[in-house]
């Protein structure tokens, strides 16, 4: 779950956007959501109660250095997308704060006007003409569409934490980059209302076209409000 699935669930919460989205495997994504949610309730949720206490400052470090890792992942997906632009500014961006920005943890390129962008392999097999699929409910993982989970693998492979080859350090950062994505949803879950699989599933629907058309078809107004919300 990044940054746009959250401002989603605000953008739902103001906003009653409906559409027919193919789920067919509904009963079984149902049964898969409760896990996840016992899940979260026992382990993911109460770890990121206590992250959420930690200093500011080291949290917005935390979330850079997460963020700075990824670059390399939508630098790689800009230019298979055919935004080689794009492309060559996530590879810089990742190249000045991992020297100047102490290893990502902190945000130089942004205050230099190297914007951040997010993509992954799902995103640019939907540019391809790949459609979405069925929507899934992935156990331990949350929502999902049948191009995302077969996009994994390769987007997994494009990461940088993919290719350590330390066991112990990868482990230690997929569950840090777990808890503070976590720990960064705590503040909307009271405003879920309503039916929550049909309000997570819609919302990660909206998310994901979002996503893929770039922002296009959203008021950057409305996204500019979330954002500075998301930053306090």
């Amino acid at each position: 779950m990044n940054k746009l699935f959250i401002i989603f669930i605000f953008l739902f919460s103001f906003k009653c956007l409906s559409e027919e989205i193919n789920d067919p495997f509904e009963d079984f994504n149902r049964k898969t959501f409760e896990f996840n949610e016992k899940l979260d309730e026992s382990i993911l949720k109460p770890i990121a109660k206590t992250y959420s206490n930690f200093p500011p400052k080291i949290k917005i470090g935390v979330t850079n250095f997460f963020n700075n890792l990824e670059d390399v992942e939508t630098s790689i997906n800009q230019l298979l997308q055919g935004k080689p632009k794009k492309s060559i500014n996530d590879i810089t961006r990742f190249a000045i704060n991992s020297t100047i920005g102490l290893a990502g943890f902190i945000d130089i390129a942004s205050k230099i006007g190297l914007d951040r962008h997010e993509e992954d392999f799902g995103q640019t097999l939907a540019v391809w003409g790949i459609g979405s699929g069925p929507y899934i409910m992935l156990p331990g993982l949350g929502p999902s569409t049948l191009r995302d989970t077969l996009s994994r693998p390769v987007s997994s492979f494009s990461s940088i934490t993919f290719h350590m080859t330390e066991t112990d350090v990868n482990i230690a950062l997929k569950t840090i980059d777990a808890i503070e994505t976590r720990e960064r949803l705590l503040d909307v879950e009271s405003l879920l209302s309503g039916d929550k699989y049909i309000f997570v599933k819609d919302a990660y629907i909206q998310s994901i076209k979002y996503e893929i058309k770039d922002g296009i078809d959203v008021e950057d107004e409305f996204i500019d409000d979330m954002e500075d919300f998301l930053i306090d």
